[in-house]
């Protein structure tokens, strides 16, 4: 039988509480912008799938002022604390034991249904992605994130057998074994890539598809190109790519270092 929660043992780890946390603070100013996007209701009924210790779903709480939010997790310490930590927010916000995989809300339950870096460390993210679609409402939002290292990037380089990424995110935050092992599993599902073209227009209505802080994609064209890993990724990029992602056959990370204050770098080499 599949192991449903491949990573539930490391997720309830108490390092992970710091982890959950310092995720949080890193990404939620870039997120907060696309959420500001959405057309919700005055009182909007909103479900954080994943919630972990609540640093998600406490937000949202606050953004939408006028929201009833439910965050939704398997792990119960994670849940106990997430009640203990954002107490003054209830009844407004709540959190249940509820798995990702079979939902107990009716079909269109939520304006905004939020599934923030669940969706790549799960076997089966499509059976994951009906049910969250199965409980948003028709015109409704489904709002998913997922990454293996949740931070801007800073720069990269591919060299034959090998490549490094440049990350502004904290070093105690970066794992070899974790991210190494996650990076395996999205090999793994042996998705085809493709190729989407948009307008420079649609792409300055979408300034999160642009992954890089310093690099920019090529303007000029009135079209930009777009690399899309359908259930992993999308994002601009002009380089040669595979035609499916298991052609890569695995990688190993060779060492993460320090290169200045806000860069850490990540190398990692073929398996192979």
């Amino acid at each position: 039988m599949t192991d449903l929660n491949p990573q539930g043992k490391q997720m309830a780890d108490e390092s992970m509480v710091r982890n959950l946390a310092a995720q949080a603070r890193a990404i939620w100013p870039q997120e907060v912008p696309l959420l500001r996007r959405y057309a919700l209701p005055a009182e909007p009924r909103i479900l954080d799938a994943g919630c972990g210790t609540g640093e998600g779903a406490s937000r949202l709480a606050e953004l939408f002022p006028g929201a009833r939010v439910l965050g939704v997790d398997i792990i119960d310490p994670h849940l106990e604390l997430a009640r203990s930590r954002y107490a003054r927010l209830a009844p407004r916000l709540t959190f249940e034991h509820q798995s990702v995989f079979g939902l107990d809300a009716p079909d269109r339950s939520f304006d905004l249904t939020v599934c923030r870096h669940v969706i790549h460390a799960i076997p089966h993210p499509d059976r994951v992605l009906t049910e969250l679609t199965r409980v948003t409402q028709r015109g409704g939002y489904l709002h998913v994130m997922s990454c293996v290292v949740v931070a801007p990037v800073t720069g990269g380089n591919i060299s034959p057998g090998k490549a490094r990424l440049d990350f502004d995110i904290d070093m105690t935050l970066l794992d070899a074994g974790k991210i190494e092992h996650e990076t395996n599993v999205l090999i793994a599902r042996g998705v085809e890539t493709e190729t989407v073209w948009i307008t420079d227009e649609e792409l300055d209505a979408r300034p999160e598809l642009v992954k890089t802080m310093s690099v920019q994609p090529p303007r000029g064209a009135d079209r930009v190109r777009l690399l899309r890993i359908p259930g992993i990724d999308l994002q601009p990029c002009g380089g040669t790519h595979v035609r499916n992602i298991a052609e890569i056959g695995g990688i190993r990370v060779l060492r993460i270092r320090s290169e200045g204050r806000r860069n850490r770098r990540v190398e990692i080499a073929l398996a192979t």
